[in-house]
């Protein structure tokens, strides 16, 4: 059965909606009616992330913004600022429509552009039957290592590349510009992007978020959202893949336990 997903729904619609989202976001909207669904961002100029999204097809060239409610009002007010003379309209449109989610495919649903692990994903009309299904789907994320940028990090606080934007499929390299594109660009060719998200392992209870993660006395990051056993870090990679002394916790034994998709930088020298 499908469960439901707290999440911000923001209509974008008119003649210019798709022209207006491909010149801000990282993602390319000539790829949305094929895909369904893609994964992007809205960056601040300097690259850094704002809010990440799902964005739908919407009939008649329209789109559907899928955010986390902690960002939806901002989006929706950042947006609005860009509007300027396109032609399009902006309305939230949460209390009509709502986010289902499955392991399995259901009718309408399509696969998570992010990981196919995260399953199936659908916007459908509003429903007070579905269970919530937001426990289960964060302990699925943190298993997966995937971070949550609306929890895991403050707005304009981490680059996409250290977002592991490229790794979940929400950066077109190739659409040309976008809001903060010179940054992310510079970084994805250079291969400077030492600090990530990336998951740890121990024993016991999630530490607490921000508690510092430990290489002997150097600060390597911090601890953001968790579950037994397992939470997911942003930390200089680098160092802690060259780390010669173990990695701790609040004075508990921690490990690395990056997945497989993630991209890692070289070891500091």
């Amino acid at each position: 059965m499908a469960c439901r997903l707290p999440r911000t729904l923001i209509r974008v619609a008119g003649p210019d909606a798709r022209s207006f989202l491909q010149n801000l976001l990282t993602q390319n909207l000539d790829r949305l009616d094929d895909a369904g669904v893609l994964y992007g961002a809205l960056l601040s100029p300097q690259g850094k992330v704002i809010a990440d999204m799902m964005l739908w097809a919407a009939p008649e060239g329209g789109v559907l913004i899928d955010a986390d409610p902690a960002r939806g009002p901002d989006l929706l007010r950042r947006l609005s600022m860009y509007k300027l003379r396109a032609d399009v309209a902006l309305e939230d449109v949460s209390g009509r429509l709502c986010v289902l989610v499955s392991e399995h495919p259901f009718e309408g649903a399509r696969r998570d552009p992010r990981l196919e692990a995260f399953g199936w994903r659908a916007v459908a009309p509003a429903r007070d039957d579905a269970p919530d299904g937001s426990p289960a789907y964060e302990a699925l994320r943190i298993r997966l290592g995937a971070p949550d940028l609306a929890r895991d990090a403050a707005a304009e606080e981490v680059f996409a590349l250290e977002a592991l934007l490229d790794e979940l499929n929400g950066v077109d390299f190739h659409k040309g510009c976008f809001i903060g594109q010179e940054n992310v660009s510079r970084m994805k060719r250079r291969a400077t992007t030492r600090k990530k998200f990336c998951p740890i392992a121990f024993d016991g209870p999630a530490p607490a978020p921000g508690a510092t993660v430990r290489a002997g006395a150097a600060e390597l990051g911090a601890v953001r959202s968790g579950a037994e056993g397992r939470a997911i870090a942003l930390l200089r990679l680098d160092r802690a893949l060259a780390a010669t002394v173990p990695l701790s916790v609040e004075d508990r034994p921690v490990k690395l336990d990056p997945p497989p998709w993630l991209l890692l930088p070289a070891p500091a020298a």
